[in-house]
Formats: structure tokens, sequence, C-alpha cells
């Protein structure tokens, strides 16, 4: 699956309403260690292809949910499941480390 991007049109339908689990990377095209973080959660998003969805959400284009969902810090990326935040991991890491963060909330 490749990495979906939403917004504040589709936030509730693909993240909030989603049936599977939903990373959301919270980024900003000015944000160097979200470039560098994008291409390891592409290859998270492979890895993990039926459970899970990898989603990206422009903060500056998206102020609205940014502001929601408090972010002030970017990369900043949470993990979804049934509609509610489980997890938050906040700043660029390598996806070993991704992978160990994350394992127990991804079946």
């Amino acid at each position: 699956m490749t990495v979906i991007n939403v917004n504040e049109s589709n936030f509730k339908e693909f993240v909030i309403d989603s049936k599977v689990p939903v990373l959301v990377d919270f980024w900003a095209a000015w944000c160097g260690p979200c470039r560098a973080v994008s291409p390891v959660l592409e290859e998270y998003a492979a890895d993990h292809e039926g459970q899970l969805i990898v989603a990206k959400l422009n903060v500056d284009e998206n102020p609205n949910i940014a502001g929601a969902y408090r972010i002030t810090s970017i990369p900043a990326i949470k993990l979804f499941k049934d509609g509610s935040v489980v997890t938050e991991l906040i700043g660029a890491r390598p996806k070993a480390q991704i992978e160990k963060d994350l394992a127990a909330y991804i079946d």
C-alpha cells in the first residue's frame, strides 16, 4: 500500500472511522527531518500492508487538525486505533526504532 495524504475534509473518513490502525505522519514541506522520515514510513507501510494504513497530514495546510492533536513539534507520528491516539513518536528515527516502538500496537 502506498502512503495516503489526508486533510481536514477527509481525516475523519480515513483516520477516525478506519477499521484498521492508521499511522499519521504530521509534517511540513520546510521540515528537513520530516523529509528524512518520509521514505522510512513508506517502507514501514509496505512491510505492514494489510495491518495498517500510513497517512500524511501537512500541518501548514491543515492547522485545525494539527491544533486539535496538539502538534507542537514535527515530525510527529501518531498511531490511531478505533479513532483514538494510542501512541506517538516525536522526531525522525530509523526504521528499526519505529518497528520497535510500534510493535506492541500492530498485530
